[in-house]
């Protein structure tokens, strides 16, 4: 493993553990086993680190949200592909998945978190448009905000930073199975369908 990937490796694991605000260059180098100085060879601050730990990631949940937005798929199989895509990244790339919905880096001014803004901004754009899609064809309820919608379902997809252990309890794909129905179908039953 080269140096670089070690540093961003032990990074990730410290900001998992302590969160990115509270660790320092120092006690990343230590975990990398070097002086804290030549850590700047390779980064210019905890931004940076940062940038090039979600950034990978964060990009590549675009690129399949696109590319299923762009499918010939019916609105209701795009949005169950969709939650299933969003869950599956927490899955190998778990502990990036959680720094980047676990704190407030999106508030930052840091040049270097820009363009993840960017990405996260238009990845947010294109979750309302499907349900703004579904809407127009009549798949989706007019009656809720689309925007709304769409927070609603990142919000419940992005939870699990706080309690999807890899491993533990239900699969990725069980998960996503039961996040599409409750988005899709509601957890009320409907006691007016025909037996």
């Amino acid at each position: 493993m080269s140096r670089r990937l070690e540093i961003l490796r032990r990074a990730t694991e410290i900001f998992n553990d302590q969160g990115v605000s509270r660790t320092t260059f120092e006690d990343i180098a230590n975990a990398v086993g070097i002086k804290r100085e030549a850590i700047y060879y390779y980064f210019k601050g905890r931004g940076d680190i940062l940038a090039e730990i979600i950034l990978p990631q964060s990009t590549a949940l675009l690129a399949n949200l696109r590319h299923i937005i762009r499918s010939d798929m019916s609105s209701p199989e795009k949005l169950r592909a969709a939650i299933e895509s969003h869950v599956s990244s927490f899955n190998p790339s778990y502990l990036e998945m959680t720094i980047a919905l676990r704190e407030d880096h999106f508030v930052t001014k840091d040049e270097k978190l820009k363009e993840l803004r960017r990405v996260w901004a238009e990845y947010s754009d294109l979750w309302t448009g499907l349900v703004e899609e579904g809407q127009g064809n009549g798949s989706f309820k007019n009656s809720v905000d689309p925007k709304m919608a769409a927070f609603g379902i990142l919000g419940m997809c992005n939870w699990m930073s706080r309690w999807f252990h890899p491993g533990k309890g239900l699969s990725l794909p069980d998960i996503a199975d039961t996040f599409s129905i409750l988005v899709g179908e509601g957890l009320i039953e409907d006691k007016k369908k025909p037996s």
